[in-house]
């Protein structure tokens, strides 16, 4: 196994991650000090992270997360900004993000202890859907959200196709549902400004099959184990070494 995959399956970051790690000298085996993510690992080796032993993977678990205004999706923020993974509570493992929020974007966010499989989920080649409602200021025609589902083009950047709803107007704002593949940074507030429109609440309701539902804001509760079997697919399961039987076995003992 290379040392990236290693590194994201203890679920300490995403295999990018792990690999930029390697190259600002982050990493050690057997007490070597890498200078390339191309490093193969066998069973035994000693591997270091800054210093500190890599730890034991974990069984591969996935959550739903409702996350709340005010808070940055990232492990440690340099403006001192409390973080999603310090919201959470206390009894979960080390666990990484499918992808991130923006800071004042609510709902949901799927978290795992298996970091390449957040980094496959969040790619749109994986090709889930990500539903949002959305609050904006201004008025905007269906006819105009049409013009979204083949694509656009904003100052330079292109966005995929975008499937978009009027539901309602409220006062001087309108409720608007999309549905996006691609979660480009900022995406969905781009896309409302090139319409005339305002974004003054943003609220994630699902990611691929997984959907927010009646979680409570603030709230984690664990996919069950045959449920994301089910649900990646037995191809994409399969390639995570994912098997019905052994998820139930890890389930049962963690009771």
């Amino acid at each position: 196994m290379r040392i990236a995959k290693a590194i994201a399956h203890a679920g300490l970051c995403s295999r990018r991650d792990a690999e930029r790690w390697i190259e600002a000298g982050r990493v050690a085996v057997n007490g070597k000090v890498l200078t390339t993510p191309a490093h193969v690992v066998a069973p035994g080796d000693k591997i270091a992270v800054d210093g500190k032993p890599l730890p034991h993977a974990q069984p591969l678990q996935l959550w739903r997360y409702h996350k709340p205004k005010g808070l940055v999706t990232s492990h440690k923020d340099p403006q001192g900004r409390k973080t999603v993974f310090e919201a959470l509570p206390p009894e979960l493992p080390r666990v990484v993000s499918v992808g991130r929020l923006d800071l004042n974007t609510e709902g949901l966010l799927l978290l795992t202890t298996d970091g390449a499989l957040a980094r496959h989920l969040e790619l749109p080649s994986t090709g889930w859907l990500r539903r949002y409602r959305v609050r904006a200021h201004g008025r905007v025609t269906q006819e105009a959200l049409d013009g979204l589902r083949e694509g656009i083009t904003i100052d330079g950047v292109h966005y995929g196709p975008v499937e978009a709803r009027m539901d309602r107007e409220q006062g001087a704002n309108l409720w608007l549902t999309l549905a996006l593949r691609e979660g480009k940074n900022r995406e969905v507030k781009r896309l409302a400004e090139h319409l005339g429109l305002v974004v003054n609440r943003l609220i994630r309701v699902s990611f691929g099959p997984f959907a927010l539902g009646d979680l409570a804001a603030g709230a984690v509760e664990e996919v069950k184990p045959k449920v994301l079997v089910d649900q990646l697919g037995a191809k994409l399961a399969g390639e995570f070494g994912l098997r019905r039987g052994q998820l139930d076995r890890q389930a049962t003992h963690r009771k």
